[in-house]
């Protein structure tokens, strides 16, 4: 179990999806079983370009951005809610997507914080849905410079 030993910083990316849950308790059991101290992460996308069918843009109100915001923390509160009722420490991060592709975002901060491992869930999307929606998962598994973890959901 040597191997275990070198995971003493897990990063796990939420985003509040059933999906994103099971790969919370995945890095919550693997940090109280390593020890390990837990960053939870959430990347804020922002909001999607909408247009309305007049062709004039979508008026986004500052209550909505601060209703995102709030929708985040909470997340975030609850996660950490979680691994400290397992003992496992954990900190919290919200970071701004300011245009870049989620799944960069994920790799930057694993990098910068320093992460050991990182984990996060995945849909394991195929054939057109994948290439229509693209994978978050996929995108970090290209760019993470560290062992990635990913979890999916039980087809049984």
């Amino acid at each position: 179990r040597k191997e275990l030993d070198m995971y003493k910083r897990i990063l796990v990316a939420i985003d509040g999806s059933k999906i994103s849950d099971l790969a919370l308790e995945e890095a919550i059991s693997l940090a109280r079983e390593m020890k390990s101290q837990l960053l939870l992460l959430h990347v804020n996308e922002g909001l999607p370009a909408q247009w309305e069918p007049e062709g004039a843009p979508l008026l986004i109100l500052p209550e909505m951005l601060d209703a995102i915001a709030e929708a985040a923390e909470s997340l975030l509160r609850k996660a950490r809610e979680r691994a400290e009722r397992a003992a496992v420490p954990a900190e919290t991060r919200l970071v701004e997507a300011l245009g870049r592709r989620t799944a960069q975002v994920i790799s930057e901060e694993a990098r910068k914080w320093p992460a050991d491992l990182l984990v996060l869930g995945t849909h394991g999307r195929k054939g057109f849905d994948h290439l229509l929606l693209g994978s978050v998962a996929e995108g970090v598994m290209r760019t993470a410079s560290m062992p990635v973890l990913l979890v999916r959901q039980s087809t049984a």
